[in-house]
């Protein structure tokens, strides 16, 4: 693999961090150079310090803080980070249209722990963390997908 983001996503870079921001909310075409053009916003795969730095500088809020404030509500993030599904937003509420819009995207990767046991003794565990633009902050983990067999995903 050579794909930072797939390697991530895969569970490989434990020391890394993933960061997406939405265009709606950082227009800093410099991101790009650092990262991935998604749709609609940046995804950006790095070393776990520069990575909270960078979020730090992005949104004027730690990365860790961000992330255990909103923990407290789960919700779906996608799989492949640059997106998700509001919480707050009802049915009929999933697009921006309707105030419900990821603007961020701060995620992890723990590695596999049997002693814990549950989803993290079935793999290496992916933690993402967004921010909605109604101002909601959700959580949402997953089992990390292994790109040479993702029959074996396992579903959240």
């Amino acid at each position: 693999m050579s794909d930072p983001r797939e390697e991530f996503l895969a569970g490989e870079r434990p020391d890394d961090v993933a960061l997406y921001f939405a265009d709606s909310y950082v227009s800093d075409d410099r991101l790009e150079q650092f990262g991935d053009r998604v749709d609609d916003g940046v995804l950006i795969v790095v070393d776990g310090e520069r990575g909270r730095n960078a979020f730090r500088a992005a949104t004027g809020t730690g990365a860790m803080e961000f992330a255990k404030s909103a923990m407290n509500l789960e919700g779906d993030v996608d799989d492949d980070l640059a997106g998700g599904q509001c919480p707050e937003a009802s049915d009929t509420e999933a697009s921006d249209d309707d105030g419900h819009a990821v603007q961020f995207v701060f995620a992890f990767a723990e590695e596999r722990n049997e002693d814990v046991g549950g989803i993290y003794a079935e793999g290496d565990v992916i933690h993402a963390y967004a921010q909605c633009t109604c101002g909601t902050a959700y959580s949402d983990r997953w089992n990390a997908t292994d790109e040479t067999d993702e029959t074996d995903a396992i579903d959240r």
